[in-house]
């Protein structure tokens, strides 16, 4: 099942959140995996996958293996993120050999793969994967790692344990409106995730982890909210209750880019978006993104794109119909 959530392209920021900002920009395509019931001694690879898939723990646990990585252990009520990550195993036991979770997916009945017999299954998760419009699905990978482990003893996860209770329910039900539940059950599973990410102690670099801080957040809110106006540094430190030098060298520490290469970078996203999408010339396009001319707006995007904003338009166009969704992260 794939669907997208709704956002309308008209180049400008639709608020104050960034979050809701990028997800919404990336139009992301949801699929539901299979429930995973399993018992006795089991492995499964899963090949590499470029986007998002998200899982969690409903009861049991399971080791996860990244290629490269050292195992983890998810326990009963865990949650786990992986961003355009490698090859990995899901486990009953850390490390062993494994088959591919192909076959299985393929011979789930009712939305379930079973491993061993039904009386001996002790472990079961759940989860889906998210792929994105691939010109602006950077802005949020490249600021998470492979993995994001969401642990059951976390404040932060009660919503989540709530949200999987009823993902596991509808996985498993045949109801009316089934597909969409469990559409919008994942991608809410996806923000609360970010979240949690987002609000760890040991902050994510970029803009994912500055939204918490009390100055640095409140410039990347005033950002989001009016993209087209022309921002100065003295303004975004006014904002933030810091001087311009302190707000300058806090705000690339935590984003790792400089106040206007980010905005820069932001606007470029929204263009891409945009060119893809709507009808309007490049000059309204241009204002409405904060540049003064066309020319301008077009030398910004040339700059971070490699292309003028009228050729990726005509590429745009000339490919879309045939344009395919990422590809299966079962199949790599």
């Amino acid at each position: 099942m794939e669907s997208s959530l709704s956002y309308a392209s008209s180049g400008e920021a639709s608020s104050t959140d960034p979050i809701a900002d990028a997800i919404a920009l990336l139009r992301p395509r949801t699929v539901i995996d299979p429930a995973l019931r399993a018992g006795g001694t089991w492995a499964l690879r899963f090949e590499a996958f470029s986007h998002v898939k998200i899982g969690g723990v409903v009861r049991g646990e399971s080791w996860l293996t990244l290629d490269g990585h050292e195992p983890v252990l998810l326990r009963e009520g865990d949650f786990y993120l992986l961003a355009d990550t490698p090859s990995y195993v899901l486990s009953s036991r850390a490390t062993p050999q494994a088959v591919p979770a192909q076959p299985l997916w393929d011979a789930a009945v009712d939305g379930v793969a079973r491993i061993g017999h039904e009386a001996e299954e002790d472990t079961y998760l759940c989860g889906g994967y998210f792929s994105f419009d691939e010109p602006n699905a950077p802005m949020l990978l490249d600021v998470l790692p492979h993995l994001v482990h969401v642990r059951a003893g976390d404040p932060r996860n009660r919503l989540l344990s709530s949200l999987t209770d009823l993902l596991s329910a509808e996985i498993e039900s045949r109801s009316v409106g089934r597909d969409l539940v469990l559409d919008h059950l994942v991608q809410i599973l996806f923000v609360q995730v970010l979240r949690a990410h987002a609000e760890q102690t040991d902050r994510p670099a970029g803009w994912l982890g500055a939204l918490n801080d009390g100055g640095i957040g409140v410039a990347l809110r005033a950002m989001h909210a009016d993209v087209a106006h022309r921002w100065t540094l003295q303004e975004l430190a006014g904002l933030s209750h810091m001087s311009r030098s302190a707000f300058a060298a806090s705000f690339k520490d935590q984003v790792g880019t400089t106040p206007v290469e980010y905005l820069i970078q932001w606007r470029m996203s929204l263009a891409r978006d945009a060119l893809r999408r709507d009808r309007r010339s490049i000059s309204e396009l241009a204002l409405a993104i904060g540049y003064e001319s066309e020319s301008a707006f077009s030398t910004a995007f040339r700059r971070v794109v490699g292309t003028s904003p009228r050729q990726f338009r005509d590429s745009a166009h000339q490919f879309r119909p045939h344009r395919q969704s990422s590809s299966d992260p079962r199949r790599g």
